[in-house]
């Protein structure tokens, strides 16, 4: 163990030599490939191993650092989510105490949600944390602003295979790993009453049940979140590729297809259904029958629909004669390193970070705050496979691809694309007016592109 260790250690330690000599970013890789903040059908399913394969290290990698090599000494600070911090303590103290020779540092965690830390990191990279939590489809920007150490050798062997493969490629700009997957659970899928939902698999029976016991659906189409489980679900594709830098380069977008038309014939449809409100949040639902949300409101879902709780994947949605299964977004929680000037401080950094995000880590954020585990062997810990919650969303992930990078305007123009569904603009379009609306909508997500 304490020889993997000096491995990943010296991996660190080669990309802080590099990254002094101006040749420390991603520059050896050659092939570039990215709100609710947060791949699908393999997610999981390990990746396959391209980068080392007998040399993977041990899920807990808690073996004894290598006693000669001077660390040094100092303060980490670690951004995490608030409701995390007691957490990442306990386990940073573990960290040490598994760790003597790197005992010269102490850590400083302040509560700075995932949603929040990017922007803080990108305004000011030198005066922001050492390792923090961020998600996922703000790599692209952490990556340009230089705020994060390429994740190398038997660093980058853990990362690619321990985890599942769609938080992998969250954690990838091209082939480059970024940072050390964290959470599997950021998606939505159906929480529902099961005394008023008889079929939890056809939407058109959603509706039908909740309409009949007058009760609400709730989905929030004007959110370019949710809103592509129509889109995706239909076989259309909205995607940016980022060059190493995270700037977007080409998109891959296929709206203003048959399939698209599909989509949208099935949003206006859903719009004009009695039964629908437009909507994501529990916390301000009322008399729900079923609704469309993610893991973070399965306490508020239990106590609204008490012993009728029950959760499922989306259901599939009929236009045309055609039955078709909802799709959309997932994401992950991810954890960076800024580079470092200090090389020990550099290896306590990528080792306390590696350790913050292993198996035991994972279960151990699982059982104290829900989180869902991306790490493979954690995902198969018998209490993360009996949350209903967390089932239901693993079954949607077959389903979605992660969020990656998108223009800022994508999100306005989703909004503005579900806010004329919802009042009535396309009701008596005819279908060829209907692909005009897809056609400027997929123009203008193009144009977003730098030429």
């Amino acid at each position: 163990m304490k020889k993997k260790l000096l491995a990943m250690l010296l991996s660190a330690a080669m990309v802080l030599s590099l990254a002094a000599c101006g040749g420390g970013d991603d520059k050896t890789n050659d092939t570039p490939s990215n709100n609710d903040t947060q791949q699908g059908a393999d997610n999981n399913t390990p990746a396959d191993d391209n980068q080392g394969g007998d040399d993977t290290p041990a899920d807990d990698n808690q073996g004894s650092a290598p006693a000669d090599i001077d660390y040094g000494s100092g303060v980490i600070t670690i951004w995490v989510a608030e409701n995390a911090v007691e957490t990442t303590q306990k386990l940073a103290d573990d960290f040490f105490a598994a760790n003597p020779a790197m005992a010269g540092y102490t850590v400083d965690i302040q509560p700075t949600g995932e949603g929040d830390a990017a922007g803080n990191m990108i305004a000011d990279v030198e005066g922001g944390a050492d390792i923090f939590g961020f998600a996922q489809d703000q790599l692209g920007r952490l990556v340009m602003a230089g705020a994060l150490t390429p994740i190398t050798g038997d660093y980058a062997n853990f990362v690619q295979n321990e985890n599942a493969a769609g938080s992998v490629a969250g954690a990838k700009m091209g082939d480059q790993i970024y940072a050390f997957p964290m959470t599997a659970d950021n998606g939505y899928f159906l929480y529902y009453d099961k005394s008023v939902v008889t079929d939890p698999s056809s939407l058109d029976k959603i509706l039908e049940d909740c309409a009949a016991a007058g009760k609400n659906f709730y989905m929030e189409i004007n959110s370019g979140w949710y809103q592509t489980a129509f889109f995706f679900g239909a076989g259309c594709e909205l995607t940016y590729e980022s060059d190493s830098t995270g700037q977007l380069i080409s998109s891959n977008i296929t709206y203003a297809t048959d399939n698209g038309l599909k989509a949208l014939k099935a949003i206006i449809a859903l719009a004009n259904h009695s039964a629908f409100v437009n909507g994501s949040s529990l916390s301000t639902a009322t008399n729900a029958g079923a609704i469309v949300d993610g893991t973070w409101d399965s306490g508020a879902a239990k106590e609204l629909f008490g012993d009728n709780y029950a959760c499922a994947k989306l259901p599939s949605y009929t236009v045309d004669g055609e039955n078709i299964q909802l799709g959309g977004f997932c994401g992950f929680k991810l954890l960076g390193v800024k580079p470092q000037t200090e090389q020990g401080k550099m290896l306590v950094c990528m080792a306390l970070a590696q350790y913050l995000t292993n198996a035991d880590a994972q279960i151990t954020r699982f059982t104290e705050l829900g989180w869902g585990p991306c790490n493979i062997s954690a995902q198969g810990d018998s209490a993360v496979q009996a949350d209903e919650a967390l089932s239901a969303l693993g079954a949607q992930f077959a389903y979605m691809i992660p969020q990656g990078q998108y223009p800022d305007a994508y999100w306005t123009d989703a909004t503005s694309l579900g806010d004329d569904a919802i009042a009535g603009t396309y009701n008596n379009m005819s279908d060829e007016e209907l692909m005009k609306v897809l056609e400027d909508f997929q123009a203008l997500q193009q144009s977003y592109v730098t030429q």
